[in-house]
């Protein structure tokens, strides 16, 4: 079912990508694409995370959703639909909501990248300080609400950021607890839409969710280089 893929990256990189382990953090816009992105990819071992149940606000931009799974655990779905497209992944699923007192359990489980998918400004810092210790790499996404372009997204560092809400508290978070570290993130410089609420469109949260796993994926291409 990989031919194309194998065609494009070649037989090595392929194996590669496979044997790697992805902790994704978060099965929402950003995340449910992230995780179709890495499945269709053929990364074949990752394990998700979500407390949440599908909402009809859902609907406009997560690509597990659909009007029938209504109320169903967003990690349930997610391993139905990656299961969907390859039977034989390996992927499991943690429902639960995480937080500074019950990250370390699941970083011990031991994973080569994560994912960060959260809203949770505390789980991201968690994960950047956190990532000093553990060897995983880590690529964070930062807000997609309020903005309509996805062209404006890029994969930068944290320091580059602009137009981000999210980042500028994240930045502080870091220069506060003197981490010097490359850390990279997902970020859009569009000038966020006044509205009243944390709206948002599919193409901006896709894309960035595909953003992610194209991080992950050139940065297995250079290491074997």
């Amino acid at each position: 079912m990989f031919e194309r893929s194998i065609s494009f990256l070649g037989e090595n990189i392929h194996n590669l990508i496979k044997s790697k382990k992805i902790l994704l953090i978060g099965v929402g816009g950003v995340g449910s694409m992230a995780l179709e992105t890495l499945v269709r990819n053929s990364f074949t071992n990752i394990t998700i995370i979500d407390y949440d149940s599908i909402d009809k606000s859902n609907l406009n931009r997560q690509i597990i959703t659909n009007s029938n799974n209504i109320g169903h655990s967003k990690v349930i779905e997610g391993i139905l639909r990656a299961k969907s497209i390859n039977p034989d992944i390996l992927i499991d699923g943690i429902e639960k909501r995480l937080k500074t007192d019950n990250i370390n359990e699941i970083l011990n489980l031991g994973y080569d990248y994560i994912i960060d998918a959260c809203d949770s400004i505390d789980i991201k810092f968690a994960l950047i300080e956190n990532s000093l210790h553990y060897q995983y790499k880590l690529i964070t996404c930062l807000g997609t609400a309020k903005k309509k372009d996805p062209t404006k997204l890029s994969i930068t560092t944290l320091d580059k950021t602009s137009y981000d809400p999210l980042a500028k508290i994240l930045r502080k978070k870091v220069r506060d607890a003197n981490i010097n570290k490359k850390l990279y993130v997902v970020s859009s410089d569009e000038v966020p839409i006044k509205c009243d609420s944390l709206a948002s469109l599919s193409m901006v949260p896709n894309t960035a969710g595909i953003l992610c796993v194209s991080y992950i994926i050139d940065d297995i291409i250079n290491e074997k280089k």
